[in-house]
């Protein structure tokens, strides 16, 4: 029995060796097996969560003045209850809310943006629905206009950005907007820089913030001919065929400038300052602006094109340019007086000469038209082919083209007439000789006789 109990007990450390990983594996394995029926529950209570949804608003195009009212559901596709609703309603600066609600906080943030964060002390369990009013009002410059609302999945205030728990609905309200377009004008001489403001107007009723289509407010500019940009806003880009083209740099000749944002408020300017070189043969000239989208397309939202269009013009002035309102006139009446010098030459040089040199004086012009009667002498008819004689009416001819023809043609009542005297002078002396030839011959031939 002892050695029956030794043996037992020689073996016994064998037998235990042998049996311990048995049972662990036994242990392990109903440990393995236990963990999943315990740690199910525990999993399932971690996932648990509200999950809310909002459905959509219709939408709408009310016209300034009108409400809209509609409710939207929320509704709880969680494993979880949603004890209370935080709801925000946020409305672009065309809109407003029509009053204000009990358990609604009220305020205007950045851009005007209106928002009303409400409160819904309600719990929503899952698979549970509640509903709420989403109200506002079209404002008198309402147009293209916004409206966010919603929550958060769990309840909560909802962050940024837009999914099933928090939307966005974008309406356009029945109304109009009127871009126009305003130039300018600059002078200067060749080689020289001049400053151009190219503006961009809108006259209502509805502001314009575009976002959301290719009717995004613009200014096309066409820079004239014969100048160049050298200095060129910030927001006006070169314009390609259809569109902007690159970053805004000088040297191209068409631009299309745009606010940065795409907004335009009611009477609100934009003004986009150009400054431009005169090329050296540049003459008088002119560009185009013209009220469009950022790729030159009309806006829909305007339905009055005819104040689309401006110009940016620049007058080109030179050396001689103080008389170029009288240059057409003076040359005209210069040619004139020449032509009465070339035949007067021998008594009435330094009168006609006088005329020509007075040229480019209207006042010089009308008594050098007096002095043509210089161009007489014995063949002041030759005189009347170069509009200078016969008349003394050279500085008539010259000076029509600037107004002085009555002073010309009336200054002296011998010159309206042709005869400032010289003729008839000639013709009595002519007369006085014949009838004294005549009675010499005839007391020549009573002598005779006697």
């Amino acid at each position: 029995m002892c050695r029956t109990c030794s043996v037992a007990s020689e073996e016994r450390p064998i037998v235990r060796s042998a049996l311990r990983p048995a049972a662990t594996c036994v242990a392990a394995a109903a440990i393995g097996i236990g963990f999943p029926v315990l740690a199910a529950p525990v999993a399932q209570a971690d996932d648990a969560a509200p999950d809310l949804v909002v459905s959509t608003l219709p939408t709408a195009a009310p016209k300034p003045g009108d409400v809209y009212d509609h409710s939207v559901t929320i509704t709880n596709k969680g494993t979880a209850p949603a004890d209370g609703v935080t709801f925000r309603i946020r409305l672009t600066r065309g809109l407003d809310f029509p009053s204000h609600v009990d358990g609604c906080t009220y305020s205007t943030g950045d851009d005007q943006v209106r928002q009303a964060l409400c409160r819904l002390d309600t719990v929503v369990a899952p698979g549970a629905s509640v509903s709420t009013p989403v109200r506002f009002t079209a404002r008198p410059k309402a147009l293209m206009e916004a409206v966010e609302y919603g929550t958060g999945p769990t309840g909560a205030a909802p962050g940024e950005g837009f999914d099933e728990s928090y939307r966005r609905l974008a309406l356009t309200a029945d109304s109009t907007a009127d871009l126009v377009a305003q130039g300018d004008l600059a002078e200067g001489a060749p080689g020289s820089r001049v400053t151009l403001t190219a503006t961009l107007r809108n006259d209502g009723p509805g502001w314009i913030q575009n976002q959301d289509s290719d009717d995004q407010p613009a200014l096309m500019v066409r820079i004239p001919k014969g100048t160049t940009a050298v200095e060129v806003p910030e927001e006006c880009e070169p314009f390609g065929t259809d569109g902007p083209t690159g970053p805004s740099e000088p040297g191209h000749t068409a631009y299309v400038c745009a606010p940065g944002d795409h907004t335009i408020e009611v009477d609100q300017s934009l003004d986009y300052t150009f400054v431009l070189k005169i090329g050296k043969t540049a003459q008088d000239t002119q560009g185009e602006v013209t009220a469009s989208s950022v790729y030159g397309i009309h806006p829909a939202f305007d339905p009055n094109a005819a104040n689309d269009t401006a110009f940016l013009n620049v007058n080109v002035t030179r050396d001689g340019d103080p008389g170029t309102s009288t240059s057409g006139g003076t040359s005209n009446g210069g040619d004139s007086g020449n032509g009465g010098t070339s035949t007067g030459t021998s008594t009435g040089t330094s009168t006609g000469t006088g005329t020509a040199g007075q040229g480019n004086d209207p006042h010089g012009q009308s008594t050098g038209g007096s002095g043509t009667t210089g161009t007489s002498g014995t063949s002041g008819t030759s005189g009347a082919s170069g509009g200078a004689s016969a008349s003394g009416t050279s500085g008539g001819a010259g000076s029509a083209s600037d107004g002085a023809s009555a002073t010309g043609g009336t200054g002296d009542s011998l010159a309206a007439t042709g005869s400032d005297g010289m003729p008839l002078l000639a013709a009595g002396a002519v007369a006085a000789t014949a009838v004294g030839g005549l009675v010499l011959v005839a007391v020549r031939r009573r002598r005779a006789g006697e």
